[in-house]
């Protein structure tokens, strides 16, 4: 799947039944972050997530924790996300390093600066996470 370079927020959402018409939300943070403006009008791409052998049950749990008020900015990647990221460095124990919004930090172990990878994200800390390369491009 080709991700466009103009993507500016991704995030993981219910679709919610309002009669008429159905609501995705976005998540407070990517409006803080300054990613989405209230009033913008944006293209919106949907992609069905895998949801395993839990179905819907698991959906409450993933909502609950990423809507969680907690002081500060949040990270703007969860554990279990899919991204594609390109390496802007190596760390000072040579793992790469990929920046993402408001420069957050992604430590993937066994790249090289200048590779565009796909990872998942394993590992998240306020101020940095830890993905692993599942699909070089």
């Amino acid at each position: 799947m080709e991700i466009s370079d103009e993507l500016i927020c991704l995030f993981s959402a219910d679709v919610r039944d309002d009669g008429d018409r159905y609501t995705i939300e976005i998540p407070k943070r990517e409006v803080d972050a300054g990613s989405v403006s209230p009033g913008g009008v944006y293209r919106v791409a949907l992609i069905e997530r895998d949801r395993g052998a839990a179905g819907d049950a698991g959906s409450d749990a993933d909502t609950t924790e990423s809507t969680a008020t907690v002081d500060g900015p949040q990270p703007p990647v969860e554990r279990g996300e899919i991204r594609y990221v390109e390496i802007e460095d190596l760390g000072k124990q040579g793992d790469g390093i990929a920046r993402v919004e408001r420069g957050y930090v992604i430590i993937v172990p066994d790249t090289e600066v200048g590779e565009r990878v796909k990872i998942e994200i394993t590992e998240v800390k306020s101020n940095f996470a830890v993905g692993e390369v599942i699909d070089d491009d």
